[in-house]
Order: structure tokens, then C-alpha cells, then sequence
């Protein structure tokens, strides 16, 4: 057991300080303190020794410089079972430092306000905290330091039980909490700084030659994929939009799958200005639709495959009011539904689906540009966000017959939602609906195969969105059979000519995107 009989207190939050100070005040714990930290013990009359009385040293630079000091960081470091170490300290009249209290410059809280300047930023780095918790954590067998003050009260509690002394299990947890915490600090400041000073590292290729993560848990996850992973859902540390800004306001816990779900939902919901709503099933979407209405948007979306949206998720980019809240009571059993916003009425009337959870996202215009970064066994591959956009001016029609300009319209959303349907992927519309969805095969012909089963009857005269090009003409064949009137696919296949030829023999329009969104 190790002995606190001097600490040094000095933190930005301050939450519990006082309570916690009192508490070694009357174990007889000798306490060290700055600024504001001291201003607000001595105000609870709590006997306080300057750091700057402490060292004979004054505070300078705007407070720059305080505990960067060797009667500070010395009686931090000497070991105390080191007979040359304890010499030393006493020949330059430095006295042992038995705990570090400290928490860092609030960094993020300050980024995340809106116009913060480079300037503040740069101020809110700190430089006298960080250096304490790391001298204090790397002698951790003699020195107790505490980072957070969720530790005040068990601390507290261990040294009244134990006579004002610590366990070295307690000294080696909060020794190793700290690393974890400057860890996280200094990734976060490298993430601002490298995005507002440096727009790119100078990498050949654009990518950073390191990636630095940079998460905090957000909440616990009822599970993972499957019942027996354990899950949590992490938010991008800098970062407040997203699903990090999605509120809850019902239902029970998330799991893993559910949040899959709803990420790929918004993404695909926000390529549309107009009131549009999105079903997803197992990361596809199993229906969606655009329209000027709201309502009609839905009921569109969900008679898609009313069958695979039992049990999916919902996601919507106008607020649902009373007469939307009564669509989606009749659709049976959903996971999820997210939306801007939710009107009072319409709460009350969904909450009698206690297995429905409803989520609040205003955001839902938001376009991300960040890194997508997918794990593999020993590593991570990292990429561009595919946030392509279709320039219509862009667009090449290659076939003899011309698609109308509903048909173009037709196209142009169809492709929107194959940009977001795992490959092989196949979409076929109407108006701006989808009728009929084939994803994730293994042949592309298979993926025509599905979606027309799924459309029925409304295969005829649909448009077909393909993200990715035809190697043969049979999908295109299985498409006049069912008559569908128009395609739109990247084009690139060394089959394009052929491909071409059998679209103009069966009367079907053709447009090339040149442009591949490939879901792998």
C-alpha cells in the first residue's frame, strides 16, 4: 500500500473537485494547486500551497507555463526505492508528489462549437497537464494519478478504508487510464489540425501515411451481427453529425444490425431533395420512392416488397406528422424509423408499438466526406467515400431508340438507389418508384432474374438501373422478355458493342453513366 501524503491538483473540469479535495484535506493530504483550480479550493476553505509559491517559479506566458518545473516533475519521476533518485531530490530540495489530479483543456468541446477559430483551438491544446499525467503514469508504482473525475469517489473511499493509502492494483489502472486518455486527446488534436492547416499530407497517392481513430463510445449495442457478439456503437470523436447526432426518442435498445440498417437508410434517403422514404432490409433496400407528397412517398416505398419490408427499417426526410404515424401503424411490424422530426400526435400514436423504435436525425442533408475504412484480418483498407453524384450532362445514350423524358427521369432515380444496393445489383422503376429489386447475387443475369419476380406484372414498360456493366447480352435479352423499356448501366465491358446491338433489336433504350457504383 502506498502512502498519499502531498497531491497536486489541477483541472479544467472541475466537477467533484471540491468534494474530492475536501476528502484529502481530511486525511491529511498536503495539496498543491493553479489558477482557478486553487482560487475555487481556497473559496470551500480548503488550506491550498501554489504551484508558483511551491517552486519559486512564477507563472508566465498567459498561464503557459506553470508546472513545467523540476520541483514539480521531478518529485513525480524519482523512484522511490532508488537511493541515488531520492539523493538527488534531496540535494536540489524537491519533495516527493504522491498523486497527480488533472483532466486537459477541453480540446474537443471547443472545435465543436460553431466559427471557433484556428487561434482558440491551438489555445485550448494542453501542453502542462498532459506532460504531469504522463511523468505521474510512467511512475505509477509511487504515484496515484487520476484523469477523470468518475474516480474521485471510489479513490476517496479506498483511502479512508486503507489508512489515506492506495493499492498498487489501483495505481496500475490509473496509471494505464491515462494513456488511453492522451491517446485520445492527441489523435483528435492531429485529426483538427491536419484538416484545417494541411488539406492533404503530401502523400503521392492523397492518403495520409498514417490513419489516426479517433472514438469514443456512444452507448452499448444489445448485440452484435449475431446474439452471441457483443457490440457497441463508437461515435467519430471530432465529429457531430451523422448517426452520432441520432436521438432515440423510443424504443428499446439498438443492435448492430439495426444501426447497418439505418446508416445505409440515410444514405440513400438524402440523395433526394423532394419528400422521399426508404425501406432497408439486411443493408438493401426493399423499396423506395420519391414523390410531392410525403404519404404517397411511403406507401409507394412500401408496396415495393411488403413482404421484405416486415421487419425493416424506414428512413425519412420529411418530419412525420398524425397522418403519416397512422401509415406506418398499418405497415405491420418495423424495426426502425428515422426521421428529422416527429410531431407530438404522431409520437403518442407510435408508442403503442412497444418493439418500435423511433429516431430523430435533423441532419439528413448532410453530405459526409470522410474516409471509408473496412477491416480485414492484420489490417484496413481505406478509400474515398463514394458520394459521386450523376451529371445528367454526362449521360450517353448509345442505342438506337431514345428514352422519353419520364423514362429519363425514371433512370436517373433508379440509379440513385443502385448506387446504394449491395452488387450484383438491379433496379427496376416506375415513375419514381422502385417495383422491383435484385441485390447482392453472384451473377448479374440472377439479379434481372429476382427483380423481375419481385415486379410482377409491373415489369412492363419499367426502367432497369444496373450498377455495374452487362459482360453478355443475356440480361438484356430476360430484359425485353419482360418488357421493360429502358437502361441505364456505366457501359466499359468489352461486350458494350454486342450489348449495344441486342438492346437495339429488342427496342430498348440505352444510356451509359460511365461511372461504376460497385457495393462490394
Amino acid at each position: 500500500m502506498i502512502k498519499i501524503r502531498r497531491a497536486l491538483i489541477s483541472v479544467s473540469d472541475k466537477s467533484g473537485v471540491v468534494d474530492f479535495a475536501l476528502g484529502l484535506h481530511s486525511l491529511g493530504v498536503e495539496i498543491l494547486s493553479t489558477g482557478g483550480t486553487a482560487k475555487a479550493l481556497r473559496e470551500a476553505e480548503i488550506p491550498v500551497i501554489e504551484v508558483s509559491d511551491y517552486t519559486g517559479f512564477p507563472e508566465m506566458l498567459d498561464g503557459r507555463v506553470k508546472t513545467l518545473h523540476p520541483k514539480i516533475h521531478g518529485g513525480l519521476l524519482a523512484l522511490r526505492d532508488n537511493p541515488q533518485h531520492m539523493e538527488s531530490l534531496k540535494e536540489h530540495n524537491i519533495g516527493l508528489i504522491d498523486m497527480v489530479v488533472v483532466n486537459l483543456y477541453p480540446f474537443e468541446k471547443t472545435i465543436q462549437k460553431p466559427g471557433v477559430s484556428i487561434e482558440e483551438a491551438i489555445e485550448n491544446i494542453d501542453i502542462g497537464g498532459p506532460s504531469m499525467l504522463r511523468s505521474a503514469a510512467k511512475n505509477h508504482r509511487s504515484v496515484a494519478v487520476v484523469c477523470s473525475p468518475e474516480r474521485y469517489g471510489g479513490i476517496l473511499t479506498e483511502l479512508r478504508e486503507n489508512g489515506g493509502s492506495l493499492s498498487e492494483k489501483t495505481h496500475q489502472e490509473l496509471g494505464i487510464e491515462v494513456f488511453k486518455v492522451t491517446s485520445h486527446y492527441d489523435a483528435a488534436i492531429h485529426r483538427y489540425l491536419k484538416e484545417h492547416i494541411l488539406e492533404k499530407e503530401s502523400a503521392p497517392d492523397g492518403f495520409p501515411h498514417c490513419v489516426s481513430l479517433n472514438f469514443v463510445k456512444a452507448q452499448d449495442l444489445r448485440y452484435g451481427e449475431n446474439p452471441h457478439q457483443k457490440a457497441a456503437f463508437y461515435r467519430d470523436g471530432n465529429e457531430t453529425k451523422g448517426l452520432a447526432a441520432m436521438k432515440q426518442l423510443w424504443g428499446k435498445e439498438l443492435s448492430f444490425n439495426n444501426i447497418l440498417d439505418l446508416n445505409s437508410a440515410v444514405n440513400i434517403v438524402k440523395e433526394f431533395s423532394d419528400p422521399a422514404a426508404v425501406f432497408i432490409k439486411h443493408n438493401n433496400p426493399c423499396g423506395a420512392a420519391q414523390n410531392k407528397d410525403i404519404l404517397k412517398a411511403y406507401k409507394q416505398a412500401w408496396s415495393c416488397d411488403r413482404l421484405s419490408a416486415f421487419g425493416g427499417i424506414v428512413a425519412l426526410n420529411r418530419d412525420v406528422d398524425l397522418a403519416l404515424a397512422r401509415l406506418i401503424v398499418k405497415s405491420g411490424f418495423l424495426e426502425c424509423v428515422i426521421s428529422p422530426k416527429f410531431s407530438l400526435e404522431a409520437l403518442g400514436m407510435l408508442k403503442d408499438k412497444k418493439n418500435l423504435r423511433l429516431l430523430e436525425l435533423p441532419q439528413l442533408k448532410e453530405i459526409s466526406s470522410q474516409l471509408d475504412i473496412k477491416r480485414v484480418w492484420g489490417g484496413a483498407l481505406v478509400q474515398d467515400e463514394d458520394i459521386l453524384t450523376l451529371d445528367e450532362k454526362n449521360l450517353k445514350v448509345v442505342t438506337k431508340q431514345k428514352p422519353s423524358k419520364k423514362e429519363m427521369e425514371s433512370l436517373i432515380f433508379a440509379w440513385k438507389i443502385a448506387k446504394h444496393t449491395k452488387s450484383n445489383a438491379i433496379i427496376l422503376v416506375k415513375g419514381t418508384k422502385t417495383v422491383g429489386i435484385g441485390a447482392g447475387q453472384m451473377s448479374r443475369v440472377d439479379s434481372v432474374f429476382i427483380s423481375t419476380k419481385k415486379a410482377g406484372k409491373l415489369t412492363a414498360g419499367s426502367v432497369l438501373a444496373s450498377d455495374a456493366f452487362f459482360p453478355k447480352e443475356d440480361a438484356i435479352v430476360l430484359a425485353a422478355k419482360y418488357r421493360i423499356s429502358a437502361i441505364i448501366q456505366p457501359g466499359g465491358s468489352i461486350a458494350d458493342q454486342q450489348i449495344i446491338q441486342t438492346a437495339d433489336k429488342c427496342g430498348i433504350a440505352m444510356v451509359f453513366t460511365g461511372i461504376r457504383h460497385f457495393k462490394h
